[in-house]
């Protein structure tokens, strides 16, 4: 007899197809947990920006992994996937369904197919590194990385501080290029899990559309007074908090850079880009067992199609 398997339901899709309300109906309906897998939906203080889930809907049922990290820390893959093997194992224990939902599909593709075994950097690494970037900037450091993992370089911006810095730190922590580690065999965190997955991939218009609505809901839910608030802290703009989808236009905004009109139309034009990205890394990354082919809007009929199709694979 094979090894004991236990279900793990995963939803991904676009931001703004409804994978959030299609996790909650379904934990509803199956005594399940829900587990956040979207990378900005980790931070606190934006959780209109960033649509976490509201008050009501945490009510109906368990949410985990939203707004774990204060806007001045960066979170990482390896933190967010230690953290939700941690809640899937402990919804099992209590007897319930893990559901993991999100639009991050490095978190998805870790959790699912296992991750390279890359050691954590330690503390005296990190505060190195950080102190060259403030002293020489990220070109200098994208140079000096080049001089260990030109393989790792040649594919970085060298003007994206966040992966630049993980890759510097991991050459100074081990003495191994990143590029090296990555063709190390993959670990797998949760070999016991059997993965349900499904994906939302919607037509162009209809995505475009629902991301256009969900900006103005955000406008009107108090998304401006969020991010003038967070521009006063004098965070470093290149924290994955301050780059949330909206964030900086309406900093832009708030400090006369552009008028409302300009910023909220810049706003849009990303959003909808960043999820014409979503939907092409879904398509050609994630395998699935059921795919959707428009936005969940929670009708029921769609509803309990849907439950019975996901019932079917448990």
């Amino acid at each position: 007899m094979g090894e004991q398997k236990f279900p793990v339901v995963v939803i991904a899709g676009p931001t703004a197809s409804g994978k959030s309300g299609l996790a909650l109906d379904l934990a509803e309906v199956l005594n399940g947990v829900v587990i956040n897998a979207d990378s900005m939906q980790v931070y606190q203080d934006t959780p209109v920006i960033s649509a976490v889930p509201s008050a009501a809907d945490k009510a109906r049922v368990p949410h985990k992994l939203y707004e774990v990290y204060p806007a001045d820390v960066t979170g990482s893959v390896v933190d967010w996937l230690s953290r939700a093997v941690a809640e899937i194992r402990a919804a099992w224990q209590d007897g319930k369904l893990p559901i993991v939902v999100g639009g991050t599909g490095l978190y998805l593709d870790n959790l699912i197919n296992g991750t390279t075994p890359i050691p954590e950097t330690s503390d005296d690494v990190k505060q190195k590194v950080k102190g060259m970037l403030e002293a020489e900037g990220v070109q200098k450091l994208h140079e000096r990385l080049a001089e260990h993992d030109a393989a790792t370089a040649d594919k970085l911006s060298p003007n994206d501080t966040t992966r630049v810095r993980r890759a510097y730190e991991v050459w100074l922590e081990t003495g191994i290029p990143l590029s090296v580690w990555h063709q190390k065999p993959m670990l797998k965190k949760l070999p016991e899990a059997q993965f349900v997955v499904i994906k939302i991939i919607p037509e162009r218009q209809e995505l475009d559309e629902r991301c256009y609505r969900r900006w103005d809901a955000m406008m009107a839910a108090g998304a401006l007074n969020e991010a003038v608030a967070l521009g006063e802290r004098g965070l470093d703009e290149n924290l994955p908090a301050m780059k949330a989808l909206g964030v900086p236009e309406l900093i832009d905004f708030a400090k006369g850079r552009c008028s409302l009109d300009e910023a909220s139309a810049l706003a849009k034009l990303h959003t909808r880009q960043y999820a014409k990205r979503q939907v092409t890394w879904f398509k050609n990354k994630l395998t699935a067992d059921i795919v959707l082919a428009s936005c969940y809007k929670g009708e029921a009929e769609e509803r309990e199609n849907i439950i019975l199709c996901v019932k079917k694979q448990l």
